[in-house]
């Protein structure tokens, strides 16, 4: 009698039958705990392959085999976290690994200076829903090795992601938090500004048979332009300040005022004039540096450490601008 095996799957169809195609994420963290970060990696669609400490995280690394993304929390300075940073980065460029790197105020400069792949997410100190959509970004493509045409490409697309998942999840929570019965507040939640604006505004135009006026830009000091700062600062104690959060120009400005000053800022000071979540700054500097409107420039005295300055053209553009408009408030 012949035996009846229509059911029984061949061993290898099993196997990829059960296999797991989904994106492998080893998180390297010293207090976090796997089971609190799985519900976000499914949420994801990740496949969280483990949780190791810092110490553990370079053989980890150098053993672990299918890992498509990393998620390192940096949030304090160790001995051997600069070497970490640096061999995270390097794999990432070499396996078109994605990588988030969690930093916090204290190594929020380190993180930056050692930033090497395109695609590698930078938060500092996020909250629930910016890490979430950080991880949604790096699991919605990882860029094949080989492939550095699409790498810049694939950058921009998974940062404009990740910014359009945590505005619509801060935008829920917002309007989910706030009774429909509660008194009018100006406290409006979680910051939502850093939409960039659609707004063009019309080009400057001079007189028919006027003169080019010259721009004197000794005649800008620092502290008209620390005023201005100021001056933007003080709309938050009379209407609500999230309306009117613009960190790309307070960046800009504070910029500005420490090229007149002769002084040089750091990432993280940059961050704070930003005026916004510091994650989201970062995406700003980034977009600023891509835009060649700043530049990064390493400190001769620590190599672990970058400045952010305005390029030339943009400094030239800031002061002319600062000019007309002085010109228009004062007739």
């Amino acid at each position: 009698m012949m035996e009846d095996f229509s059911y029984t799957l061949p061993i290898e169809a099993a196997r990829l039958a059960m296999r797991d195609d989904r994106i492998g994420l080893l998180v390297v963290a010293d207090r976090v705990d796997a089971d609190d970060l799985q519900p976000v990696t499914d949420a994801a669609g990740l496949r969280l392959l483990g949780v190791t400490p810092l110490a553990k995280a370079p053989a980890r690394l150098d053993a672990q085999v299918h890992c498509d993304a990393v998620l390192l929390f940096c949030p304090d300075m160790t001995p051997l976290l600069e070497r970490l940073l640096v061999q995270v980065e390097t794999q990432a460029i070499q396996n078109g690994m994605a990588v988030i790197l969690v930093a916090g105020w204290d190594t929020i400069d380190l993180a930056f200076a050692c930033l090497r792949g395109p695609h590698t997410q930078l938060l500092c100190a996020p909250d629930r829903t910016e890490l979430a959509a950080a991880l949604v970004a790096a699991g919605e493509h990882r860029p094949p090795v080989g492939q550095v045409h699409e790498i810049d490409r694939e950058g921009v697309r998974l940062q404009q992601l990740s910014e359009e998942v945590g505005r619509l999840a801060r935008t829920l929570d917002a309007l989910t938090q706030r009774s429909h019965s509660a008194a009018p507040s100006f406290d409006l939640g979680p910051r939502l500004a850093d939409r960039p604006s659609d707004y063009i505004g019309m080009p400057a135009m001079m007189p028919i048979g006027a003169e080019p006026v010259r721009v004197d830009s000794t005649a800008i000091t620092a502290m008209q332009v620390r005023d201005l700062l100021r001056a933007r600062r003080l709309r938050a104690d009379f209407l609500p300040g999230d309306l009117f959060a613009d960190p790309a120009w307070d960046m800009l400005l504070d910029l500005l005022a420490a090229r007149l000053e002769h002084e040089r800022v750091s990432v993280s000071s940059l961050c704070i004039a930003a005026a916004v979540p510091p994650t989201t700054a970062l995406r700003w500097i980034r977009t600023l540096t891509d835009k060649g409107m700043v530049e990064r420039q390493a400190d001769p005295l620590d190599g672990r450490r970058i400045f952010i300055a305005l390029a030339p053209d943009a400094a030239d553009a800031l002061t002319r601008w600062f000019a007309a408009s002085r010109r228009l408030l004062c007739g």
